[in-house]
């Protein structure tokens, strides 16, 4: 089993640089910069172990990888850019004859709840992973991966439900480089309530480093929403003392050598000036349930438009506080 790593980013990169790390077969996708310095330097991932410095494969175009049975494509970019990697890869001839999408596996590692819909519409075999995995990416070539003493938990199932040998194949594969990969029939119930624990990713992203008051409440009222919602939807979610426990003793985060933190991803894309960022597809995702079943959504509202002014205006985070991010709820156009 070889696996493409679609987006080297911080998950892409980390699950990436653990799986080659343990002597798995693997190719690193990347752009730009990012690919430059992986091709001329390696990966640099640290961990709480210490640095590695790995040279993974890599290369920056769908055409520079030859696709055979036994691939597995793990698409770990942000949702938006989802269609356009989606439509490229799915296209792309497999030895022996056929394409990736009737042929290959392809696995979300990636967050919200749009992903496995948009894959199944090109992929005939889609898998969905819950991705517990703080890591960070802002340094072309350098990841950051403070948890131990597993990297990461990655909570894989078949879309839109079961588990089957596929599924536990690549978990196998996982589980032998640094992370747990428990293989569940219901893994969308488990990406519902990672979506829960993502709303907040606004609130950091814009109001940057403010854990005081309103941003604690704030955050509170976005995932009361998005609580809401859901049960209006009829949609089951895991809660948060089952990630809890799934993360306990396993996946905590620990002080690394060079004193970085991981924070979350909606703030790297900010802090990276990366111009485009994934609320539309977290706190938008409560937005539009609320629409469809007639639930007020006012908060993820305000933060879904507030992320996006930054991410468009490249605003670094913490550009505004939490206290006048909350007055904006009394404005005109915060209604539901």
């Amino acid at each position: 089993m070889r696996y493409i790593i679609i987006g080297a980013g911080a998950v892409g990169g980390s699950i990436g640089g653990r799986l080659h790390e343990a002597g798995q077969d693997v190719v690193l996708v990347a752009r730009g910069a990012h690919h430059r310095a992986l091709r001329e330097h390696g990966l640099r991932l640290t961990t709480p172990a210490g640095t590695l410095q790995l040279d993974v494969p890599v290369v920056d175009r769908p055409e520079d990888v030859g696709l055979r049975d036994g691939d597995v494509l793990v698409l770990a970019v942000k949702t938006q850019d989802s269609v356009a990697a989606l439509d490229t890869w799915a296209a792309r001839p497999v030895a022996g004859g056929g394409t990736a999408g009737e042929r290959l596996p392809v696995v979300c590692a990636q967050n919200g709840v749009e992903n496995e819909r948009l894959a199944l519409r090109r992929f005939r075999q889609v898998y969905g992973m819950c991705v517990v995995l703080p890591s960070t990416f802002l340094t072309p070539g350098a990841i950051a991966a403070p948890c131990g003493p597993y990297t990461g938990a990655l909570v894989l199932g078949r879309y839109p439900a079961g588990a089957d040998d596929t599924a536990r194949r690549i978990a196998a594969g996982l589980e032998k480089s640094a992370f747990l990969a428990p293989v569940v029939p219901d893994v969308m119930r488990w990406k519902y309530g990672k979506l829960l624990g993502n709303l907040a990713n606004a609130v950091e992203a814009v109001c940057g480093h403010d854990t005081g008051a309103e941003a604690r409440d704030l955050t509170a009222r976005a995932k009361a929403e998005g609580a809401a919602v859901l049960a209006a939807a009829g949609i089951a979610a895991t809660g948060g003392a089952e990630l809890a426990d799934l993360r306990r003793d396993a996946v905590e985060v620990q002080p690394l050598g060079d004193g970085e933190r991981a924070l979350g991803s909606s703030w790297q894309s900010l802090v990276r000036g990366a111009g485009s960022i994934e609320t539309d597809h977290l706190n938008g995702e409560i937005v539009l349930l609320g629409r469809e079943h007639a639930v007020p959504t006012p908060v993820n509202e305000l933060l879904q438009r507030a992320a996006n002014d930054s991410a468009r205006g490249h605003r670094e985070p913490g550009a505004l506080t939490a206290a006048a991010l909350a007055a904006l709820l009394d404005g005109p156009r915060a209604g539901s």
